[in-house]
């Protein structure tokens, strides 16, 4: 017997299920076309090849890159953090701030810098060999152009995540569980191994996953480098072999370690309470270091920012001002790059706050969304751009004409609406309730209660998530590359093709331009988070 019209289970999408829905989908088809591919696209003699002479050494290398980066980050981040939270000693109020400033500068952009200062004719070999009086034959120096040069580079650039997140947790740790550790007899050293590291380690692990999403999505510094990971395979194998089906499953292999580097920081996130039995938590005060131990760790931290920022971005700006080489060609790339990033940071926030406020209404939209963004946060940006390229093949469209920008918008939004709906959603959770009550009151349908209740509320964090969805576009790199129409370059662009061409000097503009851009939203956030948590301390 067949089941009548009113037997049959009635499916229906409210308006706001219906749009987060949508978005959701506008959001992860670049990632899902690009697995679609990598799954049922075969690949040919091409595949057989790639699997018999270069996957191992492809994933190996990423693996390889990942781990020595984990290494590197921990070394610089946690140490820094753990006396900027808990320790007074000279210039602390400076690197509480100071040591985020690394993120303005993309990987890459440290690897031109790092190539230069550290190359023979550079200016660390020439004081080393006006020193001794050797020859460049006489001595071994570290060579940056290879694995562990990268996972230095990317570690610099990284960092911050795990310092951010090993800060906040230091900063809140209970005295009171110290002091019990502290009455049993434990040294500072068994405290810091046994008590604050497992109650810091979620944290710690969260950024530190997000900090190797980064490092394995990571093209330039890899390229230039001449280091064989992931993204420099599927780059090669669609560009220089015309193998996107190849590139498709090499991506599927990209794909798989950045979700689980996700769920690594997914589940961090969720184990990220500690529990406390005392009926008091009361968090420790910062201890006053003595004279020399507190010249000591501020000459570390002075190592570390000097490493990681003052040292690569002081050697580009000396080689711009010295050449002067590229001042002339900078504008149409700099007015491009901000075309495309004000087009892409404006389609991502609308993104966000469908994907935002539509999880604020039901159980449905939240989770869509929530796989949705993760999912393109999770894919590198070239893989997202390989995806784009099968869409655009599937649908007839050309690369070369005008749909190729929209398309790179597209791209751009996918990848970073993450980024923007973090910050949306803290501020639209800050919202009193009583407001939106008082306007369903007065008859305001939802549209009405989002444009004049909601978003006014929540303009700071929106002004938050525009900017720091702009600077992320303006440093993405490999989705730009494979997407721009021809002779439409942007800063980015123009610096990776002036550093793989062997004019550093010409690249160090346009690099100095993405690092500047980057500057003012750091910079925003350290004194944000300085002042948070000066009044938690205070309260």
């Amino acid at each position: 017997m067949q089941p009548t019209a009113r037997h049959l289970p009635a499916i229906r999408l409210s308006a706001s299920a219906l749009t987060t829905l949508v978005a959701a989908l506008l959001i992860g088809a670049p990632v899902i076309a690009a697995l679609l591919t990598g799954l049922f696209g075969g690949g040919g003699e091409a595949w057989s090849h790639i699997v018999s002479t270069q996957l191992f050494g492809y994933t190996f290398t990423t693996l390889g890159v990942l781990l020595l980066t984990t290494v590197f980050i921990l070394l610089l981040a946690v140490p820094a953090a753990w006396f900027v939270s808990l320790f007074d000693f000279p210039g602390r109020g400076i690197f509480e701030w100071a040591l985020i400033l690394p993120l303005a500068a993309p990987g890459y952009v440290l690897a031109y810098a790092w190539a230069d200062i550290m190359e023979v004719g550079g200016p660390l070999q020439s004081v080393l060999r006006d020193v001794t009086g050797l020859s460049a034959r006489d001595y071994w120096f570290p060579n940056l152009y290879s694995a562990p040069g990268l996972s230095f580079v990317m570690a610099c650039a990284l960092f911050p995540y795990v310092y951010l997140t090993a800060r906040a947790a230091f900063s809140n740790l209970s005295l009171c569980t110290i002091e019990a550790a502290r009455s049993l007899g434990a040294s500072p050293a068994r405290i810091f191994i046994n008590v604050v590291l497992p109650s810091a380690r979620p944290a710690i692990f969260a950024g530190l996953a997000l900090a190797l999403m980064e490092t394995a999505a990571d093209y330039g510094a890899a390229s230039y480098l001449g280091v064989q990971t992931l993204s420099v395979g599927i780059f090669r194998a669609w560009h220089s072999f015309s193998e996107p089906a190849v590139a498709a499953r090499l991506a599927f292999l990209l794909i798989l370690i950045a979700f689980g580097l996700q769920l690594i920081e997914r589940r961090s996130r969720g184990r990220g309470s500690v529990q406390q039995t005392a009926t008091r938590w009361r968090t420790p005060k910062r201890r006053k270091l003595s004279r020399q131990a507190g010249l000591m760790v501020a000459a570390g931290c002075f190592a570390i920012l000097l490493m990681a920022f003052i040292l690569p971005v002081t050697r580009l700006v000396w080689v711009s001002v010295e050449t002067g080489i590229g001042q002339k060609a900078i504008l149409r790339p700099f007015l491009n790059s901000l075309v495309l990033a004000a087009a892409g940071s404006a389609l991502a926030f609308v993104l966000a706050v469908t994907v935002v406020v539509g999880a604020r209404q039901n159980r449905f939209s939240q989770l869509i969304g929530r796989i949705a963004a993760g999912a393109g946060y999770a894919a590198p940006g070239i893989v997202l751009a390989l995806g784009a390229l099968f869409i655009l093949s599937w649908t007839g469209f050309s690369v070369a004409g005008p749909a190729a920008l929209v398309f790179l918008v597209w791209i751009y939004a996918s990848r970073f609406t993450a980024a923007g709906a973090e910050p949306l959603s803290a501020a639209f959770s800050r919202a009193p309730a009583s407001l939106g009550n008082a306007a369903r009151s007065l008859g305001a349908n939802r549209f009405q209660r989002l444009v004049r209740v909601d978003l006014p509320v929540a303009m700071s964090g929106a002004a938050a998530a525009s900017i720091i969805l702009f600077v992320e576009m303006l440093k993405e790199l490999p989705a730009t590359l494979m997407l721009r129409p021809f002779n439409w370059d942007t800063l980015a662009v123009q610096a990776h093709a002036y550093a793989s061409d062997e004019r550093l000097a010409a690249a160090t503009l346009p690099s100095l331009l993405i690092t500047l851009a980057g500057l003012g939203p750091v910079i925003l956030l350290s004194v944000q988070l300085t002042k948070a948590g000066e009044s938690r301390a205070a309260g």
